[in-house]
């Protein structure tokens, strides 16, 4: 997204099944969204019309007609960020840095992660 988004959009599980098709594909209609998550995760077609008619709601996705085409009007990395800041919000009070404390309080990194940690945090510097 250039800049900021005019609201944050919230995604569950399901809908994240359909939006992750769509990020993959760019375009798709309805009916292909369907006939791949009854695969895949084995919805039945009114259930995958009801979250698409959702994400098109909440402005995720848009319509186009004629074959009811559907396409991400939010990128993956803008759904990662706006998540990513609501749970540190909720879990942590808004701090990266308790939330890093906590997380590499409780797992051992590689020699490998931890020089890539490095290299993340140094390009901020």
């Amino acid at each position: 997204m250039s800049g900021k988004a005019t609201k944050e959009i919230r995604l569950h599980e399901g809908e994240l099944n359909v939006m992750e098709l769509l990020w993959s594909n760019k375009m798709l209609a309805a009916k292909d969204i369907s006939k791949i998550i009854k695969e895949y995760i084995g919805w039945e077609k009114n259930t995958t019309y009801t979250v698409i008619k959702r994400l098109i709601d909440k402005g995720a996705i848009s319509r186009e007609d004629p074959g009811f085409l559907c396409s991400a009007k939010v990128t993956k990395k803008e759904v990662q960020q706006i998540e990513t800041n609501a749970l540190l919000s909720k879990m942590f009070n808004g701090s990266l840095t308790t939330f890093i404390s906590e997380y590499l309080g409780n797992c051992k990194l590689t020699t490998e992660e931890v020089i890539e940690l490095q290299r993340i945090l140094n390009h901020q510097l």
